[in-house]
């Protein structure tokens, strides 16, 4: 690898393909971690959602663990924890322990969304004293304080995580985290991999409004992008219809498991539903070797991403874990 190389990471969802099962996408996505710690990955982060037929990414913490604890030197991570779900306390302790038991190896990647319907957003908070944005600045700083270095004055304390510091990353698909993460010296992620249309607008807030922190002394913004490689652009074109019928099942409010391929996508859309799906997917690499090189190079040079990190939802797991290797062959940078 040159010096310059683009780090690459991994965005995993654990899917659930359509004809499997919640154990089969745990299975796969240990071995996928692994095949990504042998290529070269920066880190591997996994994605908290709730009541959704086609993702066993609920406990993120716990499958955290579960894939801290089957590699050994890829950091792992939330992509990410959503914060206004779970007192600030519970997560300092959750990713404290993490920390502990995997030293020098954990992210903590914060978002304020609910990652799931109002209903389930619902079940979850009930609990707590205070839920909802307002409160999300006051939580991630409460956070931080939690996981930094022991005071004589706190009477609560999260142990394991004091004194942890677990790096905090901030996650987004609008303005309002790249404004905090810049206030805060936090490095950010924005998820453009489904929600495109204000990635350039965040990322030059973010970096605009930059105060340097203890642990930043510069911006560090990470870039998400669907990335799908095959060794034609035609088999890479079959295996992205399996996204693109799950994002026109969530438009028409319908979630299931991650559909198989199908040979074309016209017939199964109206165009104004194609129009949408696409929009929604506009950052998105597909194709062969050469086509995947060209693309995620034209990503950096417009994002200027210090990461990129990579989505690759697909119904056959071989042809993932193929994914993942020729994009690393194609990172931006790579002789």
């Amino acid at each position: 690898m040159m010096a310059c190389m683009t780090p690459l990471s991994v965005l995993d969802l654990a899917p659930i393909a359509e004809g499997s099962d919640a154990a089969t996408a745990l299975h796969h996505a240990l071995d996928l971690a692994r095949h990504a710690e042998r290529l070269g990955y920066q880190r591997y982060w996994l994605a908290e959602h709730h009541n959704m037929d086609g993702l066993a990414c609920s406990a993120t913490a716990v499958l955290v663990g579960h894939i801290a604890g089957g590699t050994t030197r890829i950091r792992v991570g939330s992509g990410g924890v959503m914060l206004p779900n779970h007192a600030p306390l519970v997560v300092a302790e959750q990713f404290g322990t993490l920390a502990t038991l995997y030293p020098g190896r954990i992210d903590l990647g914060l978002g304020r969304a609910p990652g799931t319907d109002g209903a389930t957003a619902r079940a979850l908070r009930h609990h707590l004293a205070s839920a909802g944005e307002d409160s999300f600045p006051r939580d991630v700083v409460e956070l931080q304080d939690y996981l930094g270095d022991a005071r004589p004055d706190r009477s609560v304390r999260a142990i394991p995580g004091t004194g942890t510091k677990v790096p905090i990353w901030l996650l987004g698909s609008s303005l309002y985290s790249a404004q905090l993460a810049a206030h805060l010296g936090l490095p950010f992620a924005f998820a453009s991999h489904f929600a495109p249309d204000l990635l350039m607008d965040a990322l030059e807030i973010y970096r605009r409004t930059w105060r340097p922190s203890a642990e930043w002394a510069r911006p560090h913004a990470m870039v998400a992008a669907n990335v799908i490689a095959a060794d034609t652009d035609e088999q890479a074109a079959w295996h992205f219809t399996s996204i693109q019928q799950r994002f026109l099942g969530m438009i028409r409010g319908r979630r299931g498991p991650l559909p198989r391929p199908v040979e074309r996508m016209d017939g199964l859309w109206s165009p104004a539903e194609q129009h949408q799906v696409e929009r929604m997917l506009a950052v998105s690499v597909v194709g062969s070797p050469g086509t995947v090189r060209r693309g995620l190079q034209a990503l950096v040079e417009r994002t200027g991403a210090d990461e990129l990190i990579l989505a690759a939802a697909m119904h056959d797991h071989h042809a993932r874990l193929r994914s993942y290797e020729l994009a690393m062959a194609c990172a931006p940078g790579r002789d």
